[in-house]
């Protein structure tokens, strides 16, 4: 998924994050603000995963709900 893309439909993907990742806070996702590299940062905080296990979860969640949150957006 594009980082515009990430970042412009941010508001649609928060609720499917909170589904897919139970342990993430609100503030974790205001911290993460749109940005898939903060992103990968509170995964590893709050989950305790290495680098690329986070990289490995965040990028099944975007193949998985990417393009929901991008039809979701009327784009």
């Amino acid at each position: 998924m594009n980082l515009d893309i990430l970042q412009g439909q941010w508001q649609q993907l928060r609720g499917m994050i909170k589904e897919n990742f139970g342990k993430l806070t609100d503030n974790d996702l205001l911290e993460a603000e749109g940005s898939g590299e903060k992103m990968l940062g509170v995964l590893q905080a709050r989950y305790g995963y290495g680098p690329d296990q986070a990289q490995h979860e965040w990028a099944n969640f975007l193949t998985k709900y990417g393009h929901k949150a991008v039809d979701a957006g009327g784009a």
